[in-house]
């Protein structure tokens, strides 16, 4: 009995063929369907939270909202300034489509932050926001006085990659990481069921294989709890901190 591990992209969900049929002209990906998704469930949840706002705090939704906008808020103000508190749209509107894109795999859907092109996006309008602020606060002179050093060239370059890379390199390892301990712990699990004389049965598709494997109950679960909620937590939190610390360096 042979496994194996197929790590792929995300998939092509929809395709516009050219008139006679032939190659696709444009596809989806399942990263934008399932971006698009995301940025409906944040835009309910904040629809829910925001609704009949009262001046006192009379239900719980509202002192939710309000918890989260002063946390943002304090965010700001510790790793920047007072002033700065126009990012603070930005940087909430970032998280919560990172960490709920993160955190969606946990409901069967593919990460879209496990997608370079997403990460590279966000990284991108991060950095064209980084870049506006340095331009507004030293001047188009001063913003461009920096590269006569080739060093700040590079390092100019390397900000978005890196962004993009960390995000991108933490979420898609841990999927890889979990998918390779499924599938060999059904290795495990059919090395088992060989050592007590259980034979493999014909599948569905051909292959030969167990209905139910012993070893893939709970560890594949745990691993992914920690990956998909703690990780992808913590690796929301680590762009925006990159962020903020950015923007801060820019006005500086």
């Amino acid at each position: 009995m042979e496994f194996k591990v197929n790590v792929e992209g995300p998939r092509r969900m929809f395709y516009i063929l050219p008139e006679g049929g032939g190659d696709p002209v444009f596809s989806i990906s399942e990263s934008v369907v399932t971006g698009w998704l995301v940025i409906i469930i944040v835009a309910i949840v904040c629809y829910i939270l925001t609704k009949d706002l009262k001046k006192i705090p009379e239900t719980k939704r509202q002192c939710a909202a309000e918890y989260i906008v002063k946390t943002v808020n304090n965010m700001i103000e510790v790793n920047m300034d007072k002033e700065s508190m126009a990012y603070a749209p930005y940087i909430a509107a970032v998280f919560a489509y990172i960490i709920v894109g993160t955190l969606i795999s946990m409901v069967g859907f593919r990460s879209i932050t496990a997608d370079i092109s997403v990460t590279g996006g966000l990284a991108a309008m991060t950095f064209v926001l980084i870049t506006y602020t340095k331009i507004k606060f030293n001047g188009l002179g001063g913003y461009l006085k920096q590269f006569i050093n080739p060093l700040n060239i590079i390092s100019e370059v390397a900000t978005p990659v890196a962004m993009a890379l960390r995000l991108f390199g933490n979420v898609a390892g841990g999927m890889i990481i979990t998918l390779i301990l499924y599938v060999a712990l059904g290795s495990a699990s059919g090395a088992l069921y060989n050592a007590m004389g259980i034979q493999p049965l014909t599948l569905g598709d051909g292959s030969q294989g167990y209905v139910f494997n012993i070893f893939q109950i709970g560890i594949p679960a745990v691993l992914s709890v920690y990956f998909d909620l703690f990780s992808g937590a913590i690796q929301s939190y680590v762009f925006i901190m990159l962020t903020m610390a950015y923007i801060k360096m820019g006005k500086e």
